[in-house]
């Protein structure tokens, strides 16, 4: 079975984001850049599975300038066995990303589709349940443990009430969250073996794929900044100050 794993390039997760001083976005000059967290995650899953015999080659898949193709190698040196890059400039959309990802899907024909459930740049969680949609397979989100059978796969998916287990029949697209894996560093035989694994290039186009915006960002703002505590006496003066705060 082949598996296809979607990541992308976001700002590392330990730099502090800047917006742009006229608030049109944010300001990625000299900021260093990795691999989504949570697709990081998806990547140690699709490498176990290959590593349980239970899968036979892991694809990976990034959108985005040629400075994705360091997060495909960073996946290849992780065990994945070779990469397609969509070349853009441009930002690409949740709905153009889940078209782009089905036409690849229609291409290659993967049996399993495993991707982090959200990107920590704009948090949309959406493009997993989008190209379950259009494939018309089944999904399961928010992945905490899975189980393959033959031609099935048990997901336990983490929800607020605690965790849910649903069974889905292959193919199938499933999300990651947290704590289903500890990702693997890659060692240094393996980086330098990744420099080695092809990627193959695209565009959108080669693939059909309109990705002209559907809608416009007007501002980008940081959020305000916390005010300091205030302490009472007891709890009469308490309710007080979240009355007249419009709390309660």
């Amino acid at each position: 079975m082949k598996v296809l794993v979607p990541v992308k390039r976001v700002i590392d997760y330990n730099v502090k984001v800047r917006v742009k001083t006229d608030q049109s976005g944010v300001d990625l000059a000299n900021v260093k850049m990795s691999m989504n967290p949570f697709d990081e995650i998806a990547v140690e899953e699709a490498v176990r599975l290959k590593e349980k015999g239970k899968a036979t080659e892991v694809v990976i898949v990034s959108i985005g300038p040629q400075q994705a193709s360091e997060t495909i190698r960073t996946a290849l040196a992780m065990g994945g066995d070779r990469g397609i890059l969509v070349k853009t400039d441009q930002m690409v959309e949740p709905l153009a990303v889940a078209k782009i990802l089905k036409a690849i899907v229609d291409a290659e024909q993967p049996g399993f589709v495993i991707t982090g459930k959200q990107a920590i740049d704009d948090d949309a969680n959406q493009v997993g349940q989008m190209l379950a949609a259009l494939l018309g397979w089944p999904q399961g989100t928010f992945a905490h443990s899975l189980e393959l059978a033959d031609g099935s796969a048990k997901i336990t998916r983490e929800i607020d009430g605690g965790l849910q287990t649903v069974e889905v029949k292959l193919p199938a697209v499933m999300t990651t969250d947290l704590r289903l894996n500890d990702p693997r560093y890659a060692s240094l035989p393996n980086i330098m073996k990744a420099k080695k694994k092809p990627i193959e290039e695209k565009s959108p186009a080669d693939l059909g794929v309109d990705i002209a915006p559907r809608f416009k960002v007007l501002k980008i703002s940081e959020p305000p900044k916390r005010s300091g505590g205030v302490k009472v006496s007891g709890v009469p003066e308490l309710l007080d100050k979240l009355k007249a705060d419009g709390v309660i």
